[in-house]
């Protein structure tokens, strides 16, 4: 499930002061990165799976590997964990509602901690 029309994808950020956002809300960067690119999860355990909520993004300036990148974020996603297979984000997937209200809040929370810093 994408989160659409959030402004996520209009925002550009440090890596640093992104990663310590992200983490205040649950958002783990941990060793989902590469020298382009990061991805932030968060994991929900409810009754009914296990969700992650993934912002990603992608360096504009500098490389991740370095701490020294400036982010572009892209659209925010809500997937269900399969095991063995993975995340899926598919239209067909059921989202708990309580769940996308909570990451919503969650990403309108980051969203405007971010704006404070963003490029």
């Amino acid at each position: 499930m994408k989160f659409e029309n959030t402004g996520f994808e209009k925002m550009k950020a440090d890596l640093n002061r992104l990663d310590d956002v992200m983490l205040d809300y649950g958002l783990v960067r941990e060793g989902q990165w590469d020298y382009e690119r990061v991805t932030y999860d968060r994991k929900f355990e409810l009754k009914e799976g296990v969700f992650y909520l993934r912002v990603r993004g992608y360096a504009v300036e500098g490389d991740v590997d370095t701490n020294k990148a400036v982010i572009q974020l892209m659209t925010p996603l809500l997937g269900k964990h399969y095991y063995p297979h993975g995340v899926e984000y598919g239209e067909g997937e059921n989202f708990p509602t309580s769940l996308v209200n909570q990451c919503k809040k969650i990403l309108d929370d980051v969203k405007s901690e971010v704006e404070k810093f963003a490029l």
